[in-house]
């Protein structure tokens, strides 16, 4: 019962854990690409965290907000809609194997909190639930505009669902299984085995479809500042309002998870089977510490010479400089920790343990590229119109797919 618990519970604190470190990246991702201030000012004792403070004021400025409920909207429906959003998006990552499974004296132990044979499935349905949190936002907020963006929002997820679901059969019919585990595993022989080789298109046609199901720039016209105010949740605030952007921010981390495993390996760590990994994880371990704290040296050298010809009159003057320090200060403790302590000993379970942690954190590493890639997306590209972002799905991306599903399936049976 103790490990059931927290195999359910591990899923969920590491999305809450990601979740501040993502709206730190979109926010200062924004602030570099688009030359902005970017969060640089709030701090606790003095200490800014480049800016990563920001994230608790701003929990509490949502906390201490006015939670008002329009006068003519449906309050039962009203009030629902948040919570489902966000309750759809958590439970999605239930799934999602984050390392390698445990061989235990009693059996294997899969490190994810539901083990299913049909995991890509459940994903799926549990999707496809979200929409509902969207359409009754704006239904029962009884105001025009919100009404527009759940309308859209429903059209559009439905839309791209359907090349989001078959972009991912020719991973299928490769994996010979629907389970998520077996996916990952499919792809350990090298890295010449990950999916995104094998199925170039389908993960192009994915990640797109990620991200218009996530309803991000440029798909964001459930929500167009510029047409609907704010959108499907133009009459929410406070707490409900909160409960829809971080929905948003867990749906673009399971997006990015599911990326990861099923084109990018998943947990896989790159030219090191499972096998290898456990029977070497001291040195690996060791070394890979005391990589990270030379890298951690070196990468601090040139940020401290770096001159921005720009002044911005504000603490991002001396940023660069106070990254570059912190840099250097903790590549010189890690060396000096694996130097004066000597290597790692583990065998048995204790390899195993140490193994899957460095899995979960190649998994952590994947998944935080991809939400990179989110943010680069969004503060990169214009809007689409309505009917261009219709167009695209039906007309290009759709037909692709189905391409790219009878291709994979006839070489599949040819070869």
């Amino acid at each position: 019962m103790l490990t059931m618990s927290l195999k359910i519970l591990v899923p969920f604190v590491l999305i809450l854990q990601i979740l501040p470190i993502f709206i730190w990246m979109e926010r200062k991702g924004a602030s570099y690409i688009q030359d902005r201030r970017g969060p640089n000012r709030a701090n606790i004792f003095g200490i800014r965290l480049g800016g990563m403070v920001h994230t608790l004021p701003d929990v509490i400025k949502l906390i201490f907000k006015e939670d008002i409920i329009p006068t003519r909207a449906n309050r039962f429906i009203y009030t629902i809609a948040p919570f489902i959003s966000m309750t759809v998006a958590c439970m999605t990552f239930a799934v999602i194997p984050w390392a390698a499974p445990l061989t235990l004296d009693s059996g294997s132990f899969a490190l994810q909190a539901l083990e299913m044979n049909v995991g890509i499935l459940y994903i799926f349905a549990i999707a496809s639930i979200g929409v509902y949190g969207v359409m009754l936002a704006g239904w029962g907020s009884n105001n025009k505009y919100s009404l527009m963006g759940g309308l859209r929002a429903s059209s559009q997820m439905i839309s791209y669902e359907l090349t989001l679901s078959l972009s991912i059969v020719g991973v299928l019919i490769l994996s010979g299984s629907l389970e998520l585990g077996a996916i990952v595993e499919s792809q350990s022989a090298n890295i010449l085995s990950w999916n995104f080789i094998r199925q170039p298109l389908g993960c192009i046609l994915f990640l797109v479809a990620a991200v218009a199901e996530t309803n991000r720039t440029p798909f964001d016209l459930p929500e167009a500042e510029a047409e609907l105010v704010a959108g499907y949740h133009t009459e929410y605030s406070s707490l409900k309002f909160a409960l829809f952007y971080m929905a948003e921010y867990v749906n673009m981390i399971i997006a990015s998870a599911l990326i990861a495993t099923l084109f990018f390996g998943g947990w896989q760590v790159p030219f090191i089977s499972t096998e290898l990994l456990r029977e070497h994880a001291d040195l690996i371990i060791h070394y890979s510490l005391l990589a990270a704290g030379v890298g951690s040296i070196l990468g601090s050298i040139p940020l401290f010479l770096y001159k921005s010809r720009v002044r911005y009159g504000d603490a991002r003057d001396t940023e660069t400089k106070k990254i570059s320090i912190a840099m250097f200060v903790l590549g010189i403790a890690l060396v000096a920790w694996r130097l004066g302590a000597g290597e790692f000993f583990f065998e048995g379970l204790a390899a195993q343990i140490a193994a899957a942690a460095l899995q979960l954190g190649i998994f952590i590493a994947k998944i935080l590229f991809f939400c990179w890639f989110f943010v680069w997306i969004r503060w990169t590209l214009p809007r689409f119109r309505y009917d261009q972002l219709m167009q695209l799905g039906w007309k290009a991306m759709l037909p692709l797919a189905l391409l790219n599903l009878f291709i994979t399936a006839g070489v599949y049976l040819l070869v």
